[in-house]
């Protein structure tokens, strides 16, 4: 690549296509004259590469998990950043940090680091504890050396502040808008006309994610049909719990598609769904990308009741909260919701939270700390 611009590399482990976050971050760094390359990775199941303004360059790797995956991803990615032409490098998440800091102290090019969750405080790390030992030791070893940090909320901000001493900027993942969107209706997405429409999103739905117990509820929700579009650890499990209660009319999966895809179904819902469980400090802490994806679409949300949710969700009087995980719980209050007035009362405040909490002023906070960047 010959370019006059200087040159940020940014770095993530996933396969790209549907990191929104990572998008946004590129296109911020466009706007603050950066020629951009994104690095990441290909799975067998990855879309292909949407036509961006930035390079993207996903590198094929033979193991795709375990510690050896991750020891072959940081070499790759280590050599890769090493021999490019680099003025800024962008770590997204724990799992690219360490060649990203090598580099950045070897050729003494600034860092950013952005970190999207509590890494080391996620169900599969707290489960293993040589594990999380591990990448807490890479933590405690690297962050407190860092000048450039970003995370998405205030909470999780607050965490490593007083943990390592660093300040952590809050860009939160509020969606750009889609270009040239137009919602479609239920009937050109095979979508039922005569039932109200619940929908879960996301690229991780995992374990704790509240996703086999929001599928055990509409055994017991009435006149609704539920719509989980993503991926996850669970998704097999959650085929079979399907099939196993005989729920295929109720409940329909479908693996992920592009974003223009996914809220084209998002537009179309009368509720959506966000209930992880308050079984770790990252979940506990976390503002997931989908509460703002609901607002846009103008739908209400049910939610568990974790901080920076409730925050939300209580500010502009947009959903309601379960008070715990019982399946049956959840569908007394999806049922009491979507056969209540309050159901449009609830869709109509969405409108002015989506007006407040818009990728316009996050973008120019974030433009202000791209210029502010320093080694």
């Amino acid at each position: 690549m010959f370019t006059t611009k200087k040159i940020a590399a940014v770095s993530v482990i996933n396969d790209l296509v549907t990191d929104n976050r990572v998008n946004k971050t590129c296109q911020v760094l466009i706007e603050s004259g950066y020629e951009v390359i994104l690095i990441g990775r290909v799975l067998p199941e990855s879309l292909p590469l949407p036509a961006w303004q930035f390079k993207a360059v996903r590198m094929n790797l033979i193991f795709k998990q375990g510690p050896l995956f991750y020891l072959f991803f940081n070499l790759r990615l280590f050599l890769k950043l090493l021999f490019i032409k680099r003025d800024l490098l962008f770590a997204n998440d724990l799992d690219t940090l360490l060649p990203n800091y090598l580099v950045s102290k070897l050729k003494k090019i600034p860092l950013v680091y952005d970190s999207h969750e509590l890494f080391t405080e996620v169900p599969e790390l707290i489960n293993s504890s040589f594990k999380r030992k591990a990448w807490l030791k890479l933590e405690r070893k690297i962050i407190p050396r860092l000048k450039n940090c970003l995370t998405v909320n205030e909470s999780i901000a607050k965490i490593f502040e007083n943990k390592y001493g660093v300040q952590f900027k809050v860009i939160r993942n509020i969606p750009s808008p889609l270009k040239d969107f137009k919602p479609v209706s239920r009937q050109r997405l095979n979508m039922r006309t005569d039932k109200k429409i619940i929908i879960m999103q996301g690229a991780g739905i995992n374990i704790d994610r509240g996703a086999e117990e929001l599928i055990e509820a509409m055994r017991y929700v009435s006149n609704a049909i539920l719509y989980i579009i993503g991926s996850g650890d669970v998704w097999r499990i959650l085929e079979k719990r399907i099939l196993e209660l005989n729920l295929r009319e109720k409940v329909i999966l479908i693996k992920k598609i592009p974003r223009k895809e996914l809220m084209a179904y998002t537009y179309n819902a009368d509720l959506g769904v966000s209930i992880d469980k308050n079984t770790n400090l990252n979940y506990f802490n976390s503002l997931p990308n989908k509460i703002f994806d609901y607002l846009h679409a103008g739908i209400p949300v049910l939610s568990s009741r974790l901080p920076e949710l409730e925050k939300i969700i209580s500010k502009y009087d947009v959903g309601i909260f379960i008070e715990n995980h019982d399946p049956k719980h959840i569908a007394s209050v999806i049922n009491g919701l979507l056969s209540s007035d309050r159901l449009n009362q609830l869709k109509t405040n969405t409108f002015k939270a989506a007006g407040e909490l818009n990728w316009e002023n996050e973008r120019q906070k974030y433009l202000e700390i791209i210029k502010n960047i320093h080694y």
